[in-house]
This record gives structure tokens, C-alpha cells and sequence, in this order.
């Protein structure tokens, strides 16, 4: 038996993906698509769309929680970071990878205070948060500060900034770093530049939105 497979967190997921399924969702203010999209695009308007949709769940799919967790497991992950902790159910799957190792750092980032306090009470209910420190703010500010080696990447927060946060990290990545990145195709401009560093990184499609990367020696 694994964390992931045995109680707590084992039911504790099960409840969060039902509650995630259930949620419909509010209306994102009364933007339409093509405002949505800019939005989306913006590199100085992402906190306008994130904050109309705090109470949106914008969970990971099962399938990408557990290659999260695989990969952690894998490599033997003791230093993580999450951009993008939303209800924490990512968060729930790399930390229970860092106890099953014997124990390590997470650090995650996240815009809206009502999610951190979210997060923070899934990762206590699920017996994880002490592997957990959850910075409140845009990641452009919190990431400011990390530690080196840090092992496992994974981008989930806002798709406009993905490059600018990776740019961020970058320079504290240990040879052998795996990167994961959900919503890729939003993200064109990361993804150019992760496939065009062939001498530093190998990078492939894992599903259509989801891009895995390892740092090179």
C-alpha cells in the first residue's frame, strides 16, 4: 500500500473529484469568449480572470495526478514546487509521492486566499500538510526566493505567465528535473522554448494538454 492508495487520502480524493464533477461553476462575470481569451493571453490581466474564477475548482484530472505522483515516486523527489495550487488536489498527489519518499518540500503558489485556506485544509485532512508550504500571491513575486535542486516542476496556474515563472526556476532545476506542464497547448510561447533548448531538455506530449520535460545533464 501507498499514501495515494490507503486512508486518509484515498477517500479524501475520491470526495474532492465528486465535488469537483458536481461543481458547475459560476459565469466568469459577463465576459464573453473573445474577452476570455485575451484575458487568458494577457501577461498583466491574468489576475482579473483568475479572480472571476476563484470558486472554479480547476482540478487536474485523475490521470495527471497519478503520472504526478509515478514520476515523483520514480525520480525520487525531495524538492518540488507547484505553480498553481487551486483546491490542492495536485498538491495532494505530489506530497503524498514526497512521504512515500521518505519526506521532503513542497512549495506551492496560489492567487486567491480562499483557495490557500481550501488547500490548506485538504492537505491537513489528508495528513499532508506538513510537506506543504503554500505561498499566497502571484508566483512572480513568491517563486522569487526558492531553494536549490529542486527535482519536480509542475506549471497549473495562469497559461500567460507560464514562461515567465519557468524563467524563474530555471536556474535552481538539478540535472535529471522533471517539468510537468498542464495546459501546454495554451501555452505556446513555453512551448517553443522547451522544445528549442534540445541540448537542455527532452521534452514530449504526454496527452494533448499535458507536457512532460526533463532537464538534460
Amino acid at each position: 500500500m501507498t499514501t495515494l492508495t490507503s486512508q486518509p487520502l484515498s477517500g479524501l480524493l475520491d470526495r474532492l473529484f465528486e465535488e469537483a464533477d458536481a461543481a458547475t461553476g459560476p459565469e466568469i462575470g459577463n465576459l464573453s469568449a473573445d474577452e476570455r481569451r485575451t484575458l487568458l493571453q494577457s501577461k498583466t490581466e491574468y489576475r482579473r480572470l483568475y479572480g472571476l474564477m476563484k470558486d472554479l475548482w480547476l482540478p487536474v484530472s485523475r490521470e495527471t495526478g497519478n503520472l504526478l505522483y509515478m514520476l515523483a515516486r520514480s525520480s525520487g523527489a525531495r524538492t518540488i514546487v507547484e505553480f498553481g495550487t487551486s483546491f490542492g488536489i495536485s498538491t495532494l498527489y505530489l506530497s503524498a509521492a514526497l512521504r512515500d519518499n521518505g519526506g521532503g518540500q513542497l512549495i506551492t503558489s496560489e492567487f486567491e486566499p480562499s483557495k490557500v485556506i481550501r488547500a490548506g485544509q485538504n492537505l491537513a485532512d489528508g495528513g499532508l500538510r506538513d510537506l506543504v508550504e503554500i505561498r499566497e500571491g502571484d508566483a512572480l513575486k513568491t517563486f522569487a526566493d526558492l531553494p536549490d535542486g529542486i527535482d519536480l516542476v509542475l506549471l497549473d496556474g495562469a497559461k500567460s505567465i507560464y514562461l515567465d515563472v519557468f524563467r524563474l526556476l530555471e536556474p535552481r532545476l538539478k540535472p535529471g528535473a522533471l517539468i510537468v506542464a498542464d495546459n501546454a497547448d495554451k501555452c505556446p510561447e513555453y512551448l517553443d522554448y522547451i522544445r528549442a533548448a534540445e541540448d537542455t531538455y527532452l521534452s514530449t506530449p504526454f496527452t494533448n494538454d499535458v507536457e512532460v520535460t526533463m532537464r538534460l545533464a
